[in-house]
């Protein structure tokens, strides 16, 4: 097959890293790729929002399948138009990708088939949303109603940070939020596949979505992940299932623009309750860089019996191990942060630890900074400790001294 990965960050190298291993796959093509995929990929370039071009290009070069990686794509429909010149294409049409791109009708989701999450009230008022702040009080969950990169939600301990974000969203994202009461609990990644009628789940992550060592500092696109999710039981793995992700896929279905893709379903657990938090309509970064870890070649037969629909025959073969992930950002993010930046380290090569490249680019022979969150030092072990310790003596040996790492990651279940 001829498989065309849309994306170039940390997601796209996971899962471009893990389809080349499958015999299936005879020709990798990434738009636009970056410094790790070009290993084992031909980049290329291409606008990749713009579903035409895509579709063109496609057509041109006799792909057989296209993948798409980020979420922007997917909310302005370039899936709709890959599938509509004839090509097979894993990822929902704009209607379903409603589901990321729009928080307000996620919950409008969420009340349609009693799916459990938090109360909310959204506003396209600046001064409205504030004063419902303000009489709500702290803690409080402040999100952008559309997309912003994953750093577009602030979890306010105080009532001043609650109200800059207000402003921050009205300034930077848009005049959409959404407010959300505050949740106790774990938090969980649950991914499903989805063919728009039966839902499998594909497995769990924690992620750790602030800046710094015990959770503190700003929020982030991700700075770790480790798999499986320990909290994720079968017991709430099915709980979710029923009463979650099944009635939104039904929903989904029912008002005729059915889910095929993957879901990515946030949760919040406490006492054995999974509440949703949020849901994407991709893989998460850094989760499926943990995942894919675990998976290798059978990533793309998954991916295709999601396009085929025949997931209701189909099994994820786990493995009794684990991964974690550790990323590695350039000093200065989720802020202002420097680029072009020499990194060395990157040449040794191990069954049981890759490095993923997300924010990279290429400059003569070297590998250089392009992004905030740059490198996903990704290991497996057999237990979570083994991962850590594979994980983070590997780090210790890339040299960029304009990068940072949390020291912690894989906290709560170590």
């Amino acid at each position: 097959m001829k498989i065309l990965i849309l994306g170039g960050g940390g997601r796209e190298h996971a899962l471009a890293w893990a389809i080349s291993q499958n015999p299936k796959c005879t020709t990798l093509l990434c738009a636009p790729g970056n410094a790790g995929i070009a290993d084992v990929a031909e980049c290329i370039t291409l606008d990749i929002e713009d579903g035409a071009a895509v579709a063109t290009y496609a057509t041109a070069q006799k792909v057989d399948f296209v993948i798409i990686g980020p979420e922007a794509p997917l909310a302005v429909g370039v899936a709709d138009a890959v599938r509509g010149a004839g090509i097979t294409c894993f990822g929902p049409g704009a209607e379903a990708a409603h589901l990321e791109s729009s928080k307000s009708f996620t919950k409008e989701i969420c009340a349609a088939c009693n799916a459990p999450t938090a109360d909310s009230a959204f506003f396209t008022d600046l001064e409205k949303a504030r004063a419902h702040v303000e009489a709500t009080g702290a803690p409080i969950v402040i999100k952008a109603d559309g997309l912003a990169a994953g750093k577009g939600v602030t979890v306010a301990m105080e009532l001043p940070e609650a109200l800059k974000a207000l402003d921050d969203i009205f300034n930077a994202h848009g005049a959409a939020v959404l407010v959300e009461g505050f949740m106790e609990g774990e938090e969980a990644s649950f991914f499903v596949l989805s063919d728009g009628k039966t839902a499998l789940p594909m497995g769990s992550a924690q992620d750790h979505k602030r800046a710094l060592d015990g959770d503190e500092g700003p929020n982030t696109g991700g700075m770790g992940a480790y798999s499986p999710a320990p909290i994720m039981t079968p017991a709430i793995t099915q709980k979710a299932m029923n009463e979650i992700v099944q009635p939104t896929l039904d929903e989904m279905a029912k008002r005729g623009t059915p889910f095929q893709g993957v879901l990515f379903v946030g949760l919040m657990i406490k006492d054995g309750q999974p509440r949703l938090v949020e849901y994407n309509v991709r893989f998460g970064d850094p989760e499926i860089q943990a995942i894919a870890m675990r998976l290798g070649g059978q990533v793309l037969d998954l991916l295709l019996a999601t396009v085929e629909g025949t997931l209701a025959d189909t099994s994820v073969n786990w493995a009794d191990d684990h991964a974690l992930t550790i990323v590695m950002a350039a000093k200065g993010y989720p802020g202002d942060y420097a680029k072009g930046e020499v990194i060395g380290g990157l040449g040794e090569r191990s069954p049981q630890v890759k490095v993923f490249h997300a924010g990279t680019a290429k400059s003569g022979d070297s590998v250089i900074s392009n992004g905030g969150r740059v490198l996903a030092i990704t290991a497996r072990g057999e237990t979570l400790a083994d991962a850590h310790a594979r994980a983070y003596a590997r780090l210790k040996r890339i040299d960029w001294p304009g990068g940072f790492a949390r020291s912690d990651i894989g906290w709560r279940a170590l």
